[in-house]
């Protein structure tokens, strides 16, 4: 079988001191990887360096998705306590949350400010559905996500291992974080600076879609060829003046993957907005987006086999051991890699 389809292909060892835990200061200070396929070269520079590599005619692209504060902790009403990520509306009252521990269908969870879930389904991933009670009356997505920010938590990545702190409410948010609706960051955009992001506008056409990132990306590849593997759906939209600049031939730079996966929803399906689990990998390479900028990822992840549908599966993992042994730090508040 073709190597590029096995998931344990995707795999690669990472020192647990490289995984990082607390974002760097000030947060373009962040590392660099550069890799220019047409000259098959790296350069290793800052993050605040990354406008310098690219054409001037590039535009570029963000998600502007803002995270809640999605993680809540409850108790049954025998007094156990349980922990709830929110991880997206259904429509029709419903959510989607992951859920710590057994709850059946049936069971009510209570949490601060009177806020209650009742479950309704169970499925097979784990994963339930709960509708949201206040004083017996369900509230809108939008009451209900105000309630979230009183009451909730910034849902950092679970490799992290720590609580969440005051300052990771500021820290793992984009400064141009406006539609609210994600519970994981698109980490590539956390490395800039209120300067850096003015630079890049008056150098760059800037433009903003949505893609509101589910608990879904932290999901690891567990089947033993990838296209076994069952992609996790979001929510994404992307305004018309946008729209209108995919269907140029302007070069276009997507910070993260976020932004790749609904550019390239969009240029597959026509469509610009709806759900969104399209699954890039080297089988099924980009046809839009002519560069990345993006973070290191997990080992068997979609968003490794993602990056490897630029440059490929074996190019990929040499890229990535070679920042480990550059001593490069990995995942959501790690460095960052620009694929031109």
């Amino acid at each position: 079988m073709n190597p590029d389809l096995l998931t344990d292909a995707y795999d690669y060892a990472l020192p647990p001191e490289r995984i990082a835990t607390e974002p760097i200061r000030p947060a373009d200070n962040a590392r660099l990887l550069v890799y220019d396929r047409g000259k098959d070269r790296v350069h290793h520079v800052r993050f605040r360096d990354f406008l310098d590599f690219l054409a001037p005619e590039t535009e570029i692209f963000l998600n502007d998705t803002r995270v809640i504060r999605a993680r809540l902790f409850g108790k049954k009403r025998s007094g156990g306590k349980v922990e709830l990520l929110f991880n997206k509306a259904l429509g029709g009252g419903e959510y989607l949350v992951m859920i710590r521990g057994k709850v059946s269908p049936g069971v009510r969870l209570y949490f601060d400010e009177g806020l209650e879930a009742e479950v309704s389904r169970l499925h097979p991933d784990g994963s339930r559905v709960v509708r949201f009670f206040v004083e017996g009356e369900e509230p809108g997505f939008e009451d209900l996500i105000a309630l979230f920010e009183r009451i909730g938590h910034i849902p950092l990545p679970p490799y992290m291992q720590r609580s969440d702190r005051a300052e990771d409410a500021r820290d793992y948010q984009t400064l141009f974080a406006r539609e609210a609706g994600a519970v994981a960051a698109p980490t590539a955009s956390l490395h800039f600076t209120p300067e850096l992001f003015e630079t890049m506008r008056r150098r760059h056409p800037t433009h903003t879609l949505t893609l509101h990132v589910g608990a879904g990306t932290f999901k690891p590849v567990e089947s033993q060829t990838i296209l076994e593997h069952p992609m996790h759906s979001e929510s994404f939209r992307i305004p018309p003046e946008a729209a209108d600049v995919l269907r140029s031939d302007v070069p276009v730079l997507a910070i993260g993957t976020t932004v790749t996966r609904t550019i390239e929803e969009f240029v597959r399906t026509g469509r610009t907005e709806g759900e969104c689990d399209l699954f890039l990998h080297p089988g099924n390479p980009p046809q839009r987006v002519d560069a990345l900028l993006t973070n290191f990822h997990l080992p068997k992840s979609t968003l490794i086999m993602l990056v490897s549908a630029f440059v490929g599966r074996e190019k990929t993992l040499a890229l990535y051991h070679e920042a480990i042994e550059k001593g490069y730090r990995f995942y959501s508040y790690g460095d960052a890699m620009l694929i031109l």
